[in-house]
């Protein structure tokens, strides 16, 4: 078997770690074009000088050019570029045949959308990218004849449960419901007053999974499931109410496909993102990743609850915004990333969150763009607004 290129846009947040984790398991089969990171220099040269890829991307000039001086200087002929058409560059080189997007927002959508155009194995990580622009994406992935395949723990459990080469056609199948399962994240327990509270640290302190300070916040409000739901929509060609959700905070059930023959079928394993990154890179084979089996002797049992969509209203919001339509998703998405940013800076408390997106929602626009540049201009609106209530 000839190894396989991928690149990883987002290299160093978690998802392009363990990523990186699987490559090195198995350099029989894999081997690294093209690395991306934003600001995080020193991550980004000791990945290239392990993994050797032909391009590294950073966000700006000044950090391209240290990094390719340290890179020449180890003896590494990597060639360092930057900026947004550089993020393209990446994806559409022709020696990646696969590529992980896992870029934090919506600045991973033109790399993304540029790799479906040719036809790659999309490993999709970027929940912007559907969450955006979901009827654009998936009109590109099916023009380009693109692999899509989705690694967020819960959208790869529904894929492994349901039928293998599912159509889209939730009847047809005999699918009955999608269910997305929640950790709760930290404050499921949490009394409500004391919300208004809580710290960046105590948002970002994950009961169950290792991420990303903005993923982290994201589950702490459940805006993170809010947006998979979305996401499930356009993965699965669900509408919102065939997408349930269940908090399970044990986070070894990772998502269920109830059937109409009253079949529950589920994917269980450790709460590890290297499992469905390990299966989205082999699919349709299985190849061993480094992830602790799971010992169901160890397990002190298994739990379920409704979401409190009273304490945690982004899942209720983002539900709003699927039915809403049009730009409705993509203004969700903008506000609760402005929102997110002036949290972590402490200009907000946490409870703010919800609250600025719920605004930008009801009086801003939510008409339909026809373009991926309106889309754009959308977002774009959507945050210079929300930053301004803020005062970023």
């Amino acid at each position: 078997m000839s190894s396989l290129g991928i690149t990883v846009l987002g290299a160093t947040g978690s998802i392009g770690v363990n990523t990186l984790d699987v490559v090195a398991a198995h350099p029989e089969r894999y081997h690294v074009v093209a690395l991306t990171a934003h600001r995080q220099l020193d991550k980004l040269f000791a990945q290239c000088l392990q993994f050797r890829p032909l391009l590294a991307v950073l966000a700006d000039a000044d950090g391209a050019s240290r990094l390719q001086q340290r890179l020449r200087d180890a003896g590494c002929t990597t060639e360092v570029a930057w900026g947004v058409d550089a993020l393209e560059v990446a994806a559409t080189l022709p020696q990646a045949d696969m590529v992980m997007a896992a870029i934090v927002g919506a600045a991973g959508l033109r790399p993304t959308l540029a790799a479906a155009r040719l036809g790659k194995r999309i490993l999709l990580a970027n929940k912007e990218s559907l969450v955006v622009a979901g009827e654009l994406f998936m009109r590109t992935v099916r023009e380009g004849g693109a692999e899509l395949l989705p690694v967020d723990s819960e959208h790869n459990a529904l894929f492994q449960s349901l039928p293998r080469g599912y159509d889209g056609d939730l009847d047809g199948n005999g699918v009955e419901q999608l269910i997305l399962t929640a950790s709760g994240g930290p404050f499921r327990q949490r009394d409500a007053a004391s919300l208004q509270h809580v710290t960046p640290d105590d948002a970002c302190n994950h009961p169950n999974w290792v991420m990303g300070r903005k993923i982290s916040v994201d589950s702490a409000t459940l805006m993170n499931k809010g947006l998979e739901v979305i996401e499930a929509r356009w993965l699965f060609n669900a509408p919102a109410d065939r997408i349930d959700v269940v908090v399970h905070p044990q986070s070894v059930i990772h998502s269920m496909v109830r059937y109409k023959d009253g079949s529950v079928i589920a994917q269980l394993g450790s709460p590890d993102m290297r499992t469905p990154i390990a299966y989205a890179m082999a699919w349709p084979e299985r190849i061993a990743a480094p992830v602790k089996a799971l010992d169901f002797l160890a397990l002190s049992g298994l739990s379920f609850e409704a979401p409190d969509l009273q304490r945690f209203p982004c899942l209720r919001l983002a539900f709003d915004a699927l039915r809403a339509g049009g730009a409705a998703s993509a203004v969700l998405n903008a506000a609760n990333e402005i929102a997110v940013d002036a949290f972590l800076q402490q200009r907000i408390a946490f409870t703010d969150i919800p609250r600025l997106v719920e605004r930008a929602l009801q009086t801003l626009s939510l008409s339909a763009c026809d373009s991926l540049d309106a889309l754009l201009q959308r977002d774009e609106e959507t945050r210079a607004q929300v930053a301004s209530w803020v005062g970023i």
